[in-house]
């Protein structure tokens, strides 16, 4: 089923005088974020991304939906295939947003469903408004990853992070993500907090309430198609430099809808 709009329910932060701290959740049936914050509930207009026009681009809106047919069999079983998915996103992205090189970083499945969580290890949506990096957190990562040298040599040049996010079952109607227009975020709503894994601490951003921000969604996204959010820019030149998102229970989802399934794929994008 798919609408021209909806009216939705997003967890917005409540702000406050002590930093947030996020922990990242560990994969399993009862995977589930625990963060110190309080957040409130607000109805919004969601609009669907699939009918506007302009359609949404990555550097004016932040996020946009692409054709794209995976060489995937299994996603669950993904090390299977990964250099030719990597390589197939890697070439979706550059052509999307152009760049000379892109490194992909990061996969994570998620699901809605507690049984297929438990049955598949994976985690759970992210379901209060944030965006992944803060300058600081972006910076970071991408010394993590890279040998000295030719970090300094990248970070003298324009760079991005940018997400790839795809249904790994059927056409993704529960929990789809809903996505802010980049243009109608004030860089006084964001807030940076504290992101803690078992792997690492990070930095990410949680969202302060704006009667201005103007959400998007895009109705059951299919295995053969990706959203692309841009969650990271170094350039100062006017284009979207990050699209918060959180997922989002669909008022219009019919009753016996599947469980969502999801992969998230993170890239560095190099100019």
């Amino acid at each position: 089923m798919t609408v021209a709009e909806l009216r939705a329910t997003l967890s917005y932060l409540v702000p406050g005088e002590v930093r947030p701290v996020y922990i990242a959740s560990r994969a399993g049936a009862d995977a589930a974020m625990d963060i110190g914050a309080e957040f409130e509930e607000r109805q919004v207009t969601v609009h669907d991304g699939r009918t506007a026009i302009p359609a949404p681009s990555l550097d004016r809106e932040g996020f946009c939906l692409v054709a794209h047919a995976a060489p995937v069999t299994d996603f669950y079983h993904l090390e299977d295939e990964r250099e030719a998915y990597e390589a197939s996103i890697r070439d979706l992205v550059l052509d999307a947003m152009g760049g000379a090189e892109a490194l992909v970083f990061d996969h994570t499945l998620r699901s809605d469903s507690r049984a297929v969580r438990g049955k598949r290890t994976t985690r759970e949506p992210a379901a209060v408004i944030h965006n992944d990096y803060t300058d600081a957190s972006a910076e970071k990562r991408l010394r993590d990853l890279l040998p000295r040298a030719e970090a300094e040599v990248r970070l003298r040049r324009r760079y991005a992070i940018v997400n790839v996010w795809r249904s790994i079952a059927g056409p993704a109607v529960n929990s789809p993500l809903a996505l802010c227009d980049a243009a109608t975020l004030d860089a006084a709503d964001l807030v940076a907090s504290e992101r803690r894994a078992a792997e690492r601490v990070g930095e990410l951003e949680l969202v302060t309430y704006n009667p201005a921000h103007r959400w998007f969604y895009y109705p059951a996204v299919t295995r053969d198609e990706a959203v692309l959010i841009k969650t990271f820019d170094s350039a100062t030149d006017g284009s979207a430099r990050r699209a918060v998102h959180t997922a989002f229970d669909n008022p219009a989802a019919p009753a016996d809808a599947p469980p969502r399934e999801s992969i998230e794929s993170r890239l560095f994008v190099f100019f």
